[in-house]
């Protein structure tokens, strides 16, 4: 069973002549554990696709199904628990309390849910994650791939089942944006998650187990790009 399946996802913005489709009948399905890139100049839809995989938005019409349960057919407060128990969130800005400590801000959503972190798991994340030493530094006191590092650990702690990750390497610079890749890639596979990834960037979409091209919100699978 394919552990995402979008099928004729349309999204509209606005009504009448100011009516604007930014995802026209989009449809495909990705199975568990591949690492899909997803290209296109800006505006042309991706982030809005990303939106609705994650039921961060509605579509206009069409069905998201994330392992098997129909997103949209579920009521607020269940999607609600569904996405943050399934569904583990990258972005480009990083978005870290900047109050609570390394380890805190990855630990976070497990206690949003009103669960006990495990702790063997955690310890096992700071060490993937090049962390041991900073875990109770503060956002302020790491550099930009720390940040990112971070985000990567938050967005792993609860072992969702699909990662989203919006541009995760668009702020920092090409070696730390190397690192990042490589560690999403690597952590995705160890811990056998599904991974849909924004870029621009060309040299990072090549690297995917397959490509995805969004133009004037319609999508194309550009098929695998790896040797």
């Amino acid at each position: 069973m394919d552990l995402l399946r979008v099928e004729n996802i349309c999204k509209t913005y606005g009504s009448g002549e100011a009516a604007v489709q930014a995802l026209k009948d989009v449809s495909f399905s990705v199975p568990k554990g591949e690492f899909v890139a997803v290209v296109g100049e800006s505006g042309s839809g991706k982030s809005t696709l990303l939106n609705m995989i994650g039921a961060l938005d509605t579509p206009t019409a069409g069905q998201v199904f994330i392992n098997g349960q129909n997103t949209f057919a579920m009521k607020e407060k269940a999607l609600t628990i569904f996405r943050r128990r399934n569904i583990g969130f990258i972005f480009q800005a990083f978005n870290l309390i900047p109050e609570l400590t390394v380890e805190q801000n990855i630990i976070f959503p497990v206690l949003l849910d009103h669960q006990k972190p495990n702790p063997r798991y955690l310890e096992e994340l700071l060490q993937v994650l090049g962390l041991e030493k900073r875990r109770h530094h503060l956002p302020n006191q790491l550099s930009g791939g720390q940040q990112q590092r971070v985000a990567i650990g938050r967005a792993l702690m609860t072992r969702p089942s699909l990662v989203l990750a919006d541009e995760p390497t668009g702020n920092l610079d090409s070696q730390n944006s190397s690192e990042v890749l490589a560690l999403l890639k690597n952590t995705a596979r160890q811990y056998e998650q599904t991974v849909i990834m924004i870029t621009h960037n060309p040299a990072i979409a090549h690297t995917a187990d397959r490509v995805f091209q969004v133009a004037d919100g319609v999508l194309q699978d550009l098929g695998g790009c790896r040797a």
